[in-house]
């Protein structure tokens, strides 16, 4: 077997794959993985260029196995464990160079260990403060463009999840998430809150880590919305599709941080020779799957073992993530000052009725528009049969192209329906951009010429 490992962003040395692989090596012993250090190439990449894309990156790993993996035309078939943003680098390959034909693909396990998959809340405090972090860096300025990937609500991860959530796991290589629930105080600067963040490795939330989650497309339509409150002439919101991605094996390991000697998910030297027995343990079981059978197992084992420990961990709750993407039907995305939202709740579905403590976090992506909400799952499953509403008022409000308030009530459906633990659901919503009638009329060139300067908008829209 080659096994293959890809880094996550901004390191510049293999140390930081610490023991793992010498340690998978010696745990093959007795099985049946022919696996030795012969077989394993340790990725290195530069992501600390401004320059460097994930799309680029993505495209001189695909030389770098053809180059060292050749097989015929192609590639030799090979296995993957990546870390951090090594997670979306990989998948980001696949992408671009695997798309339909993945039934023949060189990759047939991808073990991704606390994978960017829907980035990083830390990426929010720019790049100058992220380079004093020694958590993430060695003394080089993180690059600029893999950055604006890894910042929550980016074009990258909309994209890529996407398009995960609409074609599914079908021909598609083994997947699995591990992703540790500790964060190491030795390693941050705690002047950041998100470098503590409970539902978190000190980096990457579980629920930005998880590949588990969902695409809901909203389009509003013309029916009025009812009930008192209701901005002026707010429009409703329909569920037209909802993609669920299939399902991916996630295994919350408790003991782990995202990186470092002392607890990091791939170098920890905690409990000297058990410091990594447990990824070690976990790893090997995802190398050993080679059935839908043996990966629907590994997918039910993986959530038993979630669940142990996050009720284990009763003083800290399940999170999940929503992503908020507006545009309009002429194909506009709203950019942050276009638009005000709100999480509506209750039997009249009001902002100010959502349970205390559900609240933890909010980012707005100044550069797409997208704002990422961050939520105690707990603190809202725990009322019975909750509603849950969202609400758009967008802006221009009026003149001759405007648009109308928009909302979402979800009914008698669950709340599962939308959000889940440790998942992050993406909120694709469609308004109505509106013209005015009289933004273009004809006149007869038998009747008198006259200005139409003061025109005045008729609050009619043209079909």
């Amino acid at each position: 077997m080659n096994l293959v490992f890809v880094h996550g962003w901004s390191v510049v040395n293999t140390n930081t794959y610490g023991d793992l692989p010498k340690k998978l090596t010696a745990h093959v012993v007795g099985k049946k993985l022919k696996l030795n250090i012969r077989h394993i190439y340790l990725g290195q990449y530069v992501s600390f260029n401004d320059e460097v894309t994930l799309s680029d990156v993505a495209r001189a790993f695909d030389h770098a196995l053809r180059e060292e993996l050749p097989d015929g035309n192609g590639i030799a078939d090979f296995s993957c464990i990546s870390h951090s943003t090594g997670g979306p680098v990989v998948r980001q390959w696949l992408e671009e160079f695997q798309p339909s034909s993945r039934w023949r693909c060189p990759l047939k396990h991808s073990i991704m260990l606390a994978p960017a998959t829907h980035g990083a809340p830390l990426a929010v405090i720019g790049k100058q403060r992220l380079g004093r972090i020694k958590a993430w860096f060695e003394g080089v300025e993180p690059g600029q463009s893999i950055l604006e990937w890894l910042s929550l609500g980016s074009d990258g991860q909309w994209q890529l999840n996407g398009s995960h959530f609409k074609r599914g796991n079908m021909n598609r290589p083994y997947e699995f998430v591990l992703t540790g629930a500790a964060r190491d105080p030795k390693l941050y600067d705690f002047m950041n809150s998100y470098l503590d963040e409970p539902g978190s490795d000190g980096i990457v939330r579980v629920a930005g880590a998880n590949m588990n989650g969902r695409l809901i497309e909203l389009t509003q339509t013309s029916a009025a919305v009812k009930g008192r409150g209701r901005p002026k002439e707010a429009r409703t919101l329909e569920l037209t599709k909802t993609h669920i991605a299939d399902e991916t094996p996630l295994c919350v390991l408790p003991e782990y941080s995202h990186s470092g000697t002392s607890r990091g998910i791939m170098a920890s030297k905690a409990r000297g020779e058990a410091g990594l027995a447990a990824v070690v343990t976990e790893v090997m079981a995802c190398l050993d799957v080679s059935s839908k059978r043996q990966y629907d197992r590994r997918f039910e084992l993986c959530e038993a073992q979630t669940n142990r420990v996050q009720a284990a961990q009763s003083a800290e709750p399940r999170y999940c993530q929503i992503v908020i993407s507006i545009r309009d039907d002429q194909g506009h995305q709203f950019d942050p000052g276009d638009y005000d939202f709100l999480l509506l709740s209750g039997p009249q579905y009001e902002p100010d009725k959502l349970p205390g403590g559900f609240f933890r976090d909010r980012q707005m992506n100044c550069g797409t528009g997208r704002l990422v909400f961050y939520l105690n799952y707990d603190a809202l499953a725990r009322v019975h049969n909750i509603k849950l509403g969202l609400r758009v008022i967008p802006r221009p409000a009026d003149g001759f192209a405007y648009y109308r308030p928009a909302e979402f009530h979800s009914g008698k459906r669950p709340l599962t329906d939308f959000l889940r633990p440790n998942e992050t659901s993406y909120f694709d919503i469609k308004l109505t951009r509106e013209v005015d009638h009289n933004l273009f009329r004809l006149r007869g060139a038998d009747q008198p010429a006259g200005s139409f300067k003061g025109t005045k908008p008729a609050r009619t829209s043209v079909d």
